[in-house]
């Protein structure tokens, strides 16, 4: 009774907030990632008008959609080193709602959503979720942008921050964007573009491609793609494989089974079979999430990610997005039903999956499916400063003049595609786990665009980096510790009356500072490290 209460309050407070939207504002923010949430606190808080504009219907990001273990302190390394400030307090938030003292690392996607509207509701932040960026207006004859229209409405600020991952409104506003893979060549780095080996997350066991064994003219199974490696190296327009982060659970009281999507084709998954006939063994769930839950995803060998199948994303309408996300859904339904059920799976696969199913309390507006796809990758800005593989590196980094933040993550790109090579599947692109990777600071000027682009827009989420930087930048606490930086930048932005390329870095600093942001490993006390 007390949850549904709290959920019900919830439900309020959020229909409050939309309903005393009202505008101009200083800063308007579109997108609904935890970024987003994170910037309109800190701009809340430095006493300037604010709203959340997102396409999204629930606010958070894939923190609220099924991501339920943050990369922190959960491999051989510790890195809540790098957490200040309001990322920080999120997790201070998410420990407390489970009566802990400490913070949580791993938490259910409705507690997360709960904290995300105790900060809404508690700094007043009006939301707009749902609403479609249509078009940008800009101030006759400056680039500074004036407003934003979307399919409901349109809004006025002197500030206008893009907090999707896709990179939508940076696009819109013609500020440059790229994805997909540079060349190595194109910065000086060694682990971007096609790569010549990829051991990462590769198949263990040799599975035959073709849909006649040994046979190359009858053609591919699915999930393979025909097409060439490539150069070593070279550039191309592939982006990190998609999944869900899957929320299952075995509590007979809270679990609904899998079901069984209505276009359901056994032939779609002959890749699985195969792999388990080579010996094989397939991914299973585990409980590592509070109340016996998980938030199984996607990093094996042969799991739920479909690679190349994503390729529109980035660059797609919403009905583009619609149509992948509901490929993968059908696709990752129809494989969880499989594993649980079908007698071709190996009895103890088949008797591990057949005691899990969805969690009845999770995404309970959408079938306790998640609403939002692990988008791992989509636009990015490209403005004068480029975080590139060099500032990830161990050994002689790139020095960082103006950092807002630290990503404390290994240069983790996930593979992009299924091919063959040598007459067997291929996974291709993953790069993770090498011994060359050391924390970095984000450079201020990494989320600003070209000031003859746009003068009034910043971004925490599609930052300035290339295909393999980005992967060590793409976590949600490092979009927390963005979001919060890139607000603060536009309250300054806004009380100077200036450009958010002309934001006096030392002025940001002592802010962030001031707030507990964590801007270099140095400053972290020696007792906490």
């Amino acid at each position: 009774m007390a949850r549904r209460v709290r959920l019900l309050l919830a439900g309020i407070l959020w229909s409050a907030a939309i309903a005393t939207a009202a505008g101009p504002y200083d800063v308007v923010i579109y997108g609904g990632s935890a970024a987003a949430v994170s910037a309109a606190v800190e701009i809340s808080r430095g006493g300037r008008t604010v709203i959340i504009v997102a396409p999204e219907r629930h606010i958070g990001g894939i923190t609220v959609d099924g991501l339920g273990s943050a990369d922190i302190n959960n491999h051989w390394f510790r890195n809540d080193y790098a957490l200040g400030g309001l990322a920080a307090d999120f997790y201070a938030r998410l420990g407390r709602k489970y009566g802990r003292a400490t913070p949580a690392y791993q938490y259910e996607s409705h507690i997360a959503e709960q904290v995300f509207a105790d900060w809404i509701a508690e700094n007043k932040i009006p939301v707009r979720p749902g609403e479609v960026l249509r078009k940008v207006e800009w101030r006759p004859g400056t680039k500074t942008i004036a407003a934003i229209v979307t399919n409901a409405g349109r809004y006025e600020a002197t500030v206008f921050l893009d907090a999707t991952i896709e990179g939508d409104l940076l696009a819109a506003a013609g500020v440059e964007t790229t994805w997909g893979r540079e060349a190595n060549a194109q910065y000086g780095e060694t682990k971007n573009g096609i790569r010549a080996e990829t051991t990462h997350a590769q198949f263990k066991v040799r599975v035959d491609p073709y849909r006649i064994p040994g046979n190359p003219a009858s053609g591919l199974i699915p999930t393979i793609q025909d097409e060439p490696l490539g150069t070593p190296g070279a550039p191309d327009r592939n982006i990190q494989a998609f999944c869900f982060r899957l929320c299952l659970t075995k509590d007979p009281a809270n679990r609904v089974p899998f079901p069984k999507p209505a276009n359901f084709d056994r032939a779609q998954y002959e890749i699985y079979f195969r792999y388990v006939k080579a010996g094989g063994t397939l991914w299973t769930p585990a409980a590592r999430l509070p109340n016996g839950k998980t938030d199984l995803g996607s990093w094996h060998d042969l799991s739920a990610n479909l690679y190349g199948m994503n390729r529109e994303w980035p660059n797609g309408s919403p009905e583009v997005r619609r149509r992948i996300y509901e490929q993968h859904r059908d696709f990752t339904q129809g494989l969880l039903w499989l594993l649980a059920n079908d007698p071709e799976i190996p009895a103890a696969t088949r008797k591990e999956w057949s005691q899990w199913g969805l969690a009845k309390n999770e995404f309970t507006d959408n079938g306790n499916w998640p609403r939002q796809l692990y988008v791992r990758d989509g636009r990015r800005m490209v403005s004068d400063y480029v975080i590139t593989e060099h500032h990830t590196r161990r050994l002689n980094p790139e020095p960082v003049a103006d950092p807002v933040a630290v990503a404390f993550w290994p240069t983790d790109t996930h593979s992009v595609r299924r091919i063959v090579r040598d007459g067997a599947a291929y996974n291709e692109g993953f790069v993770f786990d090498d011994d060359n990777w050391g924390p970095f600071g984000i450079s201020y000027r990494a989320l600003v665009p070209r000031a003859r682009q746009a003068r009034n827009l910043i971004t925490p989420t599609c930052v300035s980096s290339t295909h393999v930087a980005y992967g060590a930048i793409r976590l949600e606490q490092t979009f927390l510790s963005l979001g919060q930086a890139a607000g603060a930048a536009a309250v300054l932005a806004v009380e100077r009356g200036t450009a958010i390329q002309d934001v006096p870095y030392d002025v940001l600093r002592e802010r962030l500072l001031a707030c507990g942001q964590v801007l270099s490993l140095s400053l972290v006390p020696a007792r906490n490290r």
